[in-house]
């Protein structure tokens, strides 16, 4: 089949690409813009690329097009697809049809820390030898791609609440129909397609109506917007995870070391080992993925045996270069939660020096300023911020920060990358967090340095 791709440039779109070259399709694509890592990927795959949306031809050419979520009503790429009858559905869609059946589907959901959980059940099922298919939103860099087809059973999806696309308006993840489902966390985000946090809700509850009764959740403690879905209706046999004695999966940092976890199981097994990940909320990520995997029958030592050859992912707190002792690192933190939990990690990870922290406002939700009474307290726990500001905030962030602490506030990331390299000391810390490119400052700063 000849599949054309519209948005084929975004992690989802590029991952669903590889999946349909392993399926043997003859697979092309469309987007306004590519970059690395996704557009390396896309090259690499042989896949015919189509800069912007002008080119109508590959359309008319194609058996099929799947269209992302970017695209609207009122695009002449999607009116051409319309009037002209071509046969097209979404993203989430597809891999419900050709993907995903007869797979035990593994489904990472929550607001905060998809890509990690994600990648973390990926590598212990691969150490376990079971060699699981994947589609997660990042690159892992155990298999430096962001899918596989797999030649196992499983399939472990990041299960994402955005919305399908412009012609279905459900939630990416009521497609995917998961047999072991993790909700990490659940808190109000996407305040572009989401009025409140019980919009969320009412989505989250949508994917668990479609969870077998003889599935599992797990779900993390301490969350009550999660308990609150869970009132909703559930059918499904439910586990919790966190520090509380109480909970069915509890962990616990071994002597007080963030970088040893202990992890113990609802039959009392108790398993211990070092992790290569930093911070409180990934301790939180690994017992997580532990759960999972042992519902799939991987024991608990096996899979914090696996943590010796995990190499996390790409844009989470990922070690970009060091300069003159200077540390440069990319976080895709944009959310005040993970800001804060990012940097409670970096800081609870190093001995010296100071944090500097850079912010791009470039989510929809940031630029709308729904989270700025909290981002000041979620920078809290840095030495000294800089924020980028962009043409597109409906709120000024000078003004309404400005009594939380002291910020500098930058419109050029030229300018940003030369001042901030020109302030930092040898075993400073610089951190970098946005979900988007930044200007590609990570490599401007180590110049600078």
């Amino acid at each position: 089949m000849r599949i054309h791709i519209l948005g084929i440039g975004g992690t989802f779109m590029a991952g669903m690409a590889r999946l349909a070259v392993a399926l043997g399709h003859q697979v092309s694509g469309s987007d306004a813009a590519l970059y690395p890592p996704m557009s390396t990927q896309l090259d690499e795959l042989g896949v015919a690329i189509f800069e912007g949306y002008d080119d109508l031809t590959p359309l008319a050419n194609a058996d099929l097009i799947v269209i992302g979520n970017a695209l609207s009503r009122g695009a002449p790429v999607v009116e051409y697809v319309l009037n002209h009858d071509l046969r097209y559905m979404s993203g989430p869609e597809w891999l419900e049809r050709f993907v995903l059946p007869g797979r035990h589907v593994i489904a990472v959901a929550g607001t905060h820390g998809k890509t990690t959980v994600s990648s973390l059940v990926t590598w212990m099922l691969e150490y376990a030898g079971l060699e699981p298919g994947f589609l997660v939103g990042g690159v892992l860099e155990n298999f430096s791609i962001s899918a596989r087809l797999g030649a196992g059973r499983y399939f472990v999806i990041e299960a994402d609440e955005y919305d399908t696309a412009f012609f279905d308006k459900r939630s990416k993840f009521v497609h995917y129909h998961p047999r072991t489902l993790i909700i990490n966390n659940l808190e109000y985000d996407h305040a572009d397609i989401f009025p409140d946090l019980g919009a969320i809700q009412r989505q989250f509850h949508h994917l668990i109506r479609t969870v077998p009764g003889e599935a599992q959740i797990l779900v993390a403690a301490e969350q009550p917007a999660i308990d609150d879905t869970l009132q909703l209706g559930c059918w499904s046999e439910v586990t919790r995870f966190g520090r509380d004695a109480g909970c069915d999966w509890q962990f616990q940092w071994q002597d007080g070391e963030q970088r040893h976890i202990a992890l113990i199981s609802p039959d009392g097994t108790h398993a211990s080992g070092p992790t290569p990940l930093m911070g409180l909320h990934n301790a939180w990520n690994v017992c997580a993925a532990a759960a999972a995997a042992a519902h799939l029958g991987v024991t608990p030592k096996d899979a914090l045996d696996a943590l010796t050859g995990f190499t996390s992912v790409r844009r989470r707190l990922e070690l970009r270069g060091q300069r003159n002792g200077v540390s440069v690192y990319d976080d895709f933190a944009h959310h005040p939660t993970a800001i804060a939990a990012t940097i409670a990690a970096l800081r609870g990870g190093m001995s010296s020096g100071r944090i500097i922290t850079l912010l791009e406002l470039r989510s929809n939700t940031m630029a709308m300023g729904i989270h700025k009474s909290t981002l000041g307290a979620a920078l809290a726990g840095a030495d000294s911020v800089a924020i980028l500001t962009r043409p597109d905030l409906s709120w000024t962030p000078s003004e309404e920060l400005a009594t939380e602490r002291g910020i500098n506030y930058y419109a050029d990331p030229d300018i940003m990358a030369r001042d901030i390299a020109a302030q930092a000391l040898p075993g400073d810390h610089i951190l970098v967090m946005s979900n988007g490119a930044f200007a590609n400052i990570h490599d401007k700063l180590l110049e600078h340095l």
